[in-house]
């Protein structure tokens, strides 16, 4: 039985090779959930400063969404938004939607990719950057998306006494999320909207 690939150059694979790897590949992407959830642990020793950590800013921001009546993408979105604080702190909003892209509509990955620009209107003026940068997408299709994710969910979460859900409890709809089939076009739904706030 074979326990490793007989290259070690990747254009001298055999298709057994690559049926072995195919396998074992598809076997590790099931636990892709777990190690979210994982890393999500990791953002509590993270960025310091305010009054919540990056974790509690997370969970504050995907209980807000679901006390909203947001729909699963939307609050797996605004739980995993900053993800990227751990890797990427730069353009943690790209790697974030880079994350979600695959398993959420692509809504929710517009707003998540696009949310650090709209974030500057909050406090672009106070560190030289552009608080006008969100302008940019004005017109487009998802634009008041992310103003609504910015302004309910995101600059909004940092309040310590806030009756926030713990991870445990949204640990199965990331589950359930990170389970579909990646790029289904029934989960993207390109150039669907769905409501963020719920009524």
């Amino acid at each position: 039985m074979m326990d490793k690939v007989s290259f070690t150059q990747m254009k001298d694979g055999t298709a057994e090779d690559y049926a072995f790897l195919t396998k074992h590949e598809t076997e590790y992407t099931l636990g892709t959930a777990d190690r979210l959830l994982q890393a999500m642990v990791s953002l509590d020793e993270g960025l310091s400063g305010y009054q919540v950590t990056r974790l509690g800013h997370s969970l504050q921001s995907a209980t807000r969404a679901e006390r909203d009546g947001a729909d699963i993408d939307w609050i797996v979105s605004a739980l995993l938004h900053d993800i990227g604080d751990i890797y990427a702190p730069y353009n943690h909003d790209e790697y974030a939607a880079t994350i979600l892209r695959p398993f959420v509509r692509e809504q929710c990955t517009w707003v998540v990719e696009k949310h650090g620009d709209f974030q500057m209107v909050y406090y672009g003026h106070h560190v030289g950057a552009d608080p006008h940068k969100r302008d940019r997408y004005k017109g487009h299709a998802y634009f008041d998306d992310c103003a609504t994710f910015c302004e309910r969910w995101d600059q909004a979460s940092f309040d310590p006494d806030y009756e926030t859900l713990p991870l445990d409890h949204f640990a199965p709809m990331v589950r359930t999320v990170f389970a579909r089939t990646p790029y289904d076009p029934e989960v993207i739904r390109a150039g669907a909207r769905e409501p963020l706030v719920a009524g």
